[in-house]
């Protein structure tokens, strides 16, 4: 076997089993890696399990990193991911193939590329409210996406936190909540509001189970896949638009409930570290980014700016009618 293959297998058995990183890291890891193995077998023509690692050097990784991009049409964001699994076996075999040190040192050399940041997407309370009607809840599946939609809305978990509920993870007695396994392995209890608790009650009741059993099962019980909760959300999205048009502008996605959760609380006052705490955000920087997107804090801010005397308020431009007379 080849070093590559060696360190393959020790860094996906041995480096991240110690780490105790979650499935979806494994998988995100599994996927960027076999994504080079198979670019580096197409453009090179020696087999994955013939690869050293002269053929994975800085410039193979940076032409790999330009296919996905132009050829493949990842977006930035998936390039630096791609990136940063490969930083992160290669991290690995430095530390067990040091004689090829220089190699491993330029392709941990390779920087992550800057983008844009958009702004983040979230729902206004007309929207919410659109969105939460549209299930039919006259069928079994209206309701249970009525739950779940509530759920996200309501407690701002992760798409693999919402999918992944257990009957015995959510506790509706006297200070109701539901506990979770989130980002990291960190597990947290997140507060639900009577409305939620009295929807919830009744799936549960509707859903019945044992306590292992997923809280939103899918048609044969098993738990929603991530590709199933999204088009789950994007069909409900499409039909809410018809009542709210603003729906029909904006890609509502699992993750844009828990953005929605977050600017509800920042607008209702609440403390970034709360709300980071709420989340489950390493930290503060990640909520950082609802600041940005929140245009009444920016207003406030300006507002302590304006010298005295001077009514704050928005800029509105002079009437057309007006303008024209101004100009003669």
């Amino acid at each position: 076997m080849t070093a590559i293959s060696v360190t393959l297998q020790g860094f996906f058995t041995q480096r991240l089993a110690q780490r105790g990183v979650s499935p979806n890291t494994v998988a995100a890891y599994r996927d960027s890696l076999r994504l080079l193995l198979c670019y580096v077998h197409d453009t090179k023509g020696k087999a994955p399990s013939q690869l050293d690692f002269e053929d994975l050097d800085a410039d193979t990784v940076s032409a790999f990193l330009s296919h996905l991009e132009t050829v493949r049409h990842c977006s930035v964001s998936t390039r630096n991911a791609r990136l940063a699994a490969v930083h992160s076996m290669f991290h690995y075999a430095a530390l067990h193939h040091p004689e090829h040190a220089a190699t491993i040192g330029r392709v941990l050399a390779i920087p992550a590329k800057r983008h844009d940041r958009t702004l983040v997407c979230f729902l206004g309370p007309a929207e919410t409210d659109a969105l939460l009607e549209a299930p039919d809840r006259s069928k079994r599946t209206g309701r249970r996406d009525h739950a779940l939609l509530l759920t996200g809305i309501q407690t701002g978990l992760r798409a693999s936190e919402l999918i992944g509920l257990r009957v015995a993870d959510v506790h509706l007695g006297t200070g109701a909540h539901v506990d979770c396994m989130g980002k990291g392995r960190k597990q947290r209890s997140t507060p639900i509001q009577p409305e939620t608790v009295a929807v919830l009650r009744a799936w549960l009741h509707e859903r019945g189970g044992s306590p292992s059993d997923p809280v939103f099962p899918g048609p044969r019980g098993e738990p929603l896949s991530r590709n199933a909760l999204g088009q789950l959300v994007a069909k409900h999205a499409r039909i809410a638009a018809a009542a709210c048009p603003s729906l029909a502008t904006k890609n509502v996605t699992p993750h844009v409930l828990r953005h929605t959760l977050a600017m509800r609380l920042l607008e209702n006052r609440v403390d970034v570290t709360v709300i980071s705490m709420w989340l489950g955000h390493e930290s503060l920087r990640s909520t950082q980014i609802y600041l940005s997107a929140l245009m009444d804090l920016k207003e406030q801010a300006l507002a302590r700016l304006t010298p005295p005397g001077v009514k704050p308020g928005r800029y509105t431009p002079i009437d057309e009618v007006l303008a024209f007379l101004d100009s003669l």
